[in-house]
């Protein structure tokens, strides 16, 4: 019987490129580890069914499901059918914000909240694979295109029945945005995507966006629940995630080329999104079986 194959981040994934969104229509790996991107994802299943951990929670989408779900949580496709085919995305916080959504459903999908919609027909089966072949096509118009649709298909949810899970209740309110926050949360992020590998602070990325390091630490904490130091770490964490799959990656080289001061700065932030050292990480990761997998294709983050 034939070893089964994994997925595992690769050196051109998504967890290499956390400033780019990124669109795919395929029929996923399982995976073995979690793996963690500073995208928000989207999820539409085609046909079959998928089975997702998350955090403490897991959750099943079933055919015609769209799924929103912030991807800088480590998360992992752990079980699926075998005729499993999804499509989507994966929007950098720069689009994200972007989105005419209700500011609840953004705060709580950056708290760790799932959106889910069963409120589908046979179009978004249509226009997802469209969307995809628009990406793909080399042309950039169509490309152009494909992203706009997108955006206005997802923003489109707030019109039909849509569940956030698990009990939102439970979760901790700090109100959302506001609609003079979200232009100054979108500068910023424009700003850490340009520079996240250099080493910037807050008084830098405030003056990038016109305001006081204060009020800018202040407005991305209720706006996304982190601190900036936070995801400056998630976006080097994601770039630093791939580059360790490398055959010749040096965790120290790796360290530094994704923006950390030090070594151990590195190892102290990647043990608490992995729960355990980069090291360990490569070696645990390389020791299980995996296959080449071209679901994601790359678009320019400012085609929008």
């Amino acid at each position: 019987m034939a070893q089964r194959a994994y997925y595992e981040p690769g050196t051109n994934g998504v967890e290499r490129l956390p400033t780019s969104l990124t669109m795919f229509h395929a029929s996923p790996l399982l995976m073995r580890t979690a793996h963690w991107h500073a995208q928000v994802e989207v999820n539409y299943v085609v046909q079959g069914w998928a089975h997702y951990t998350m955090g403490n929670h897991s959750i099943r989408f079933h055919k015609g499901d769209l799924a929103l779900f912030w991807g800088g949580r480590p998360h992992l496709l752990n079980d699926a059918s075998e005729d499993l085919v999804y499509a989507g995305g994966h929007l950098p916080l720069v689009h994200f914000f972007r989105l005419r959504l209700p500011t609840d459903v953004q705060s709580k999908l950056m708290q760790g909240a799932i959106l889910l919609t069963s409120a589908t027909d046979v179009s978004d089966a249509l226009n997802f694979e469209r969307w995809n072949k628009y990406a793909r096509s080399g042309d950039p118009m169509k490309a152009g295109m494909a992203v706009d649709e997108l955006l206005l298909r997802i923003e489109r949810i707030r019109f039909d029945p849509y569940t956030l899970l698990p009990d939102t209740q439970s979760m901790q309110e700090w109100g959302g945005m506001d609609h003079h926050a979200s232009p100054i949360v979108v500068r910023i992020c424009d700003y850490i995507a340009d520079n996240f590998r250099e080493e910037i602070d807050s008084a830098d990325i405030a003056a990038a966006a016109a305001i006081h390091p204060k009020y800018a630490m202040s407005v991305f904490k209720k706006s996304t629940g982190m601190t900036l130091n936070d995801y400056v770490n998630l976006m080097r964490l994601s770039y630093a995630q791939a580059l360790l799959m490398q055959d010749d990656a040096n965790v120290l080289q790796v360290a530094m080329d994704s923006g950390f001061g030090s070594l151990s700065a590195f190892n102290k932030s990647f043990r608490k999104i992995a729960g355990m050292s980069p090291s360990d990480f490569r070696r645990d990761v390389r020791a299980r079986p995996s296959a080449p997998i071209d679901k994601c294709l790359v678009l320019d983050e400012r085609l929008n």
